[in-house]
């Protein structure tokens, strides 16, 4: 008896403490991430590759004599035989003698092995089970009701969802930098750009959090003060900088993925279900990042209007125009369940993203070995390799902005009075403010960015100033 009095006020936190540890162990032992990602394609260009008996051609140029060719297991994406070319080359009388069995690619399915042969795989391997048993302990908090009867945050359970929050934020900040200075990943262009765009969402940042945005957007900076703008400032200029070249990836893959190329090849672009499931994302991450654009949110919320006088009955039906809609605490709530919606969909969306990512270099391939004659696949051979060799790193920046959204969701909905227990960090920034407005103001920051660089992108692909090779 005198245990369960001891225990008793801690019965939250030994639950989370129990949910913690046990998801954790499940994540390692069945290793949920690389479960997560297998079965998906990727490609193989060899340099040199010797004959092997059986192998077929699961892409050859087009001819009637290959029109009855099998394939086997391996997929081995080629061109015609080296007698046919050489039979051609005879008769066109071509100085170049090109070998085809030099062209070939082969198509791989992703394995254990594979992936953690992969660098930045301990990126991913930890992002992704730091975040997920972060957003699993939110989940108890909530399920629990936040517990707002018991005083402490030992005994409220609010401690290890804060903990397990932050170092899943901070595990996803520092992978996303790390990856932005990767210098083989991108072009040099592409770190220019993150570096200007990170300097624009700094200054933005600033201005909105200085009360310059407060008639646009729907957010209350009243209680921030200086130490706590210049904060909330240069975390969306991080933002900014790091989300630039995933969400370009995102777009070039949106753009494969429906194909938007009219190439008409159904080994490039997706099937029916993960296409609805791109054009879903889409839709859905760019309807909430306007929820919090105040002409939006003045249509959508309803005015009280006083009904009271039968009199004034058709001044009151023109005060009903433009006021239809929820009420505040609808929206509030419409809101937050829009942006966790958002974050789930681009996790269901992150391997049709990452497959087309693959096909990617599998269409290079494909758009050399048709440009000539006697086509230069070097480029093609350097881009497979690319896509092959920084697979991880590009699954990192497809699922560090949905994690990012879900965990600061998470912490936004913690109750702001348990982190008035965390002196040192009270004493920079006001505790409520910190916990409410800027988690939440972080969230949607996170989808507005993804939002305008994907359209932006998708634009000039439609304007054709950007084009997939």
């Amino acid at each position: 008896m005198l245990h369960q009095q001891f225990f008793e006020p801690y019965s939250n936190l030994i639950l989370q403490t129990t949910l913690t540890v046990s998801l954790t162990l499940f994540l390692v032992f069945l290793k949920i991430p690389i479960f997560f990602l297998q079965g998906l394609f990727t490609y193989i260009h060899p340099d040199n590759l010797p004959q092997q008996n059986g192998v077929k051609a699961a892409i050859r140029r087009p001819s009637s004599s290959d029109s009855n060719s099998t394939l086997d297991s391996s997929q081995n994406l080629s061109s015609k035989s080296n007698s046919d070319f050489k039979r051609r080359n005879n008769k066109s009388k071509e100085k170049f003698e090109f070998d085809e069995n030099n062209a070939q690619i082969f198509r791989l399915k992703l394995d254990e092995a594979h992936l953690q042969s992969r660098i930045y795989f301990n990126d991913y391997w930890y992002s992704f089970i730091y975040s997920l048993v972060a957003l699993s302990s939110f989940l108890l908090y909530k399920y629990l009701g936040g517990v707002l009867e018991k005083d402490g945050i030992l005994t409220d359970g609010s401690l290890i969802p804060l903990i397990l929050g932050f170092v899943g934020i901070y595990k996803l900040f520092m992978s996303l930098a790390r990856l932005s200075f990767e210098k083989s990943a991108s072009k040099r262009s592409d770190k220019q750009l993150s570096v200007l765009f990170g300097v624009l969402g700094f200054l933005f940042g600033f201005l909105i959090c200085s009360g310059a945005g407060h008639s646009v957007l729907d957010f209350d900076f009243s209680s921030f003060d200086g130490k706590g703008r210049l904060f909330v400032a240069v975390l969306m200029g991080l933002l900014s900088g790091f989300l630039y070249m995933p969400a370009g990836k995102n777009a070039r893959a949106f753009w494969i993925g429906t194909d938007q190329l009219q190439s008409n090849l159904s080994m490039i672009y997706c099937g029916w279900f993960a296409r609805m499931i791109l054009y879903a994302n889409f839709l859905l991450v760019f309807f909430t990042a306007l929820l919090w654009i105040s002409p939006l949110t003045d249509i959508l919320i309803s005015k009280s209007v006083d009904m009271k006088t039968s009199s004034g009955s058709i001044r009151n039906a023109e005060k009903l125009v433009g006021n239809v809609g929820f009420t505040v605490s609808d929206f509030t709530r419409f809101r937050l369940w829009c942006l966790l919606l958002s974050g789930l969909v681009q996790i269901m969306a992150l391997r049709p993203n990452l497959q087309m990512y693959l096909n990617e270099a599998l269409f290079s391939w494909y758009q050399r070995l048709h440009a000539s004659k006697v086509p230069d696949l070097d480029f093609s051979r350097a881009k497979v390799f690319l896509h092959n060799h920084y697979l991880c790193l590009v699954v990192v920046q497809f699922i560090a902005p949905p994690f990012l959204v879900l965990l600061f969701l998470g912490l936004c909905q913690i109750d702001g009075t348990s982190f008035k227990n965390f002196e040192l960090l009270c004493s920079v920034l006001p505790c409520t403010a910190f916990m409410k407005e800027m988690t939440l103001l972080m969230a949607w920051w996170v989808i507005f960015l993804w939002t305008v660089f994907t359209s932006a992108s998708l634009l000039l692909y439609r304007r054709g100033i950007l084009y997939v090779s």
